[in-house]
């Protein structure tokens, strides 16, 4: 079974240097190490790691906002390249970033604005794995202190600044919590 991995992250240039080449890479492992790439089809650090899944040959399924091609195209004026597959999911951005998040095994969060901060406490409500990529600027800067406001621990959290390392860490908690998950279900069978 392939792992769904979740890419959020800011659709505009305010990260810090480099955060869209490492988004690029993350993208490229989340296919070389056999996952399926997913993100809210948008610009920025969604569209570089679909590019990187693309290099890696690897599948990537973005989640639009928009009802139809038409209106992601026209109305909300985002890409159709470098995707397999796009949902149209007419959820507005609030909604897909939820089907985003519970459609994914686990997130991973580069750089981000507000709305990379709802679709990681989604995830992170729904006991998701996620993967926070250090050093890339915007929201990731402040996971550390949100959580510790939050007092609810780390859990599931990641943090890595190498893209390779954080994917490889994210899809073994994931492959962790499933063994767990099947060990309850058989004792409570």
């Amino acid at each position: 079974m392939q792992y769904k991995i979740a890419v959020s992250g800011s659709a505009l240039n305010n990260c810090a240097p480099g955060a869209f080449k490492k988004a690029y890479e993350v993208g490229r492992q989340i296919a070389l190490q056999k996952a399926v790439l997913l993100t809210g089809a948008t610009i920025g650090v969604p569209e570089w790691a679909t590019r990187g899944a693309k290099a890696g040959r690897g599948l990537s399924i973005g989640l639009s906002p928009a009802a139809s091609r038409l209106a992601h195209v026209k109305t909300y004026k985002l890409p159709t390249k470098y995707m397999d597959l796009i949902i149209y999911t007419g959820f507005d951005y609030s909604g897909r970033n939820m089907l985003m998040t519970k459609s994914a095994d686990g997130v991973i969060m580069i750089c981000g604005r507000i709305g990379t901060l709802n679709e990681f406490t989604t995830a992170f409500e729904d006991k998701r794995v996620i993967g926070v990529l250090t050093e890339t600027g915007g929201e990731e800067q402040e996971i550390k202190t949100i959580l510790k406001i939050g007092k609810r621990g780390q859990k599931r959290v990641i943090f890595d600044s190498d893209p390779k390392r954080l994917v490889s860490k994210v899809i073994k908690m994931i492959r962790a919590n499933e063994r767990i998950k099947h060990i309850q279900y058989k004792e409570s069978n």
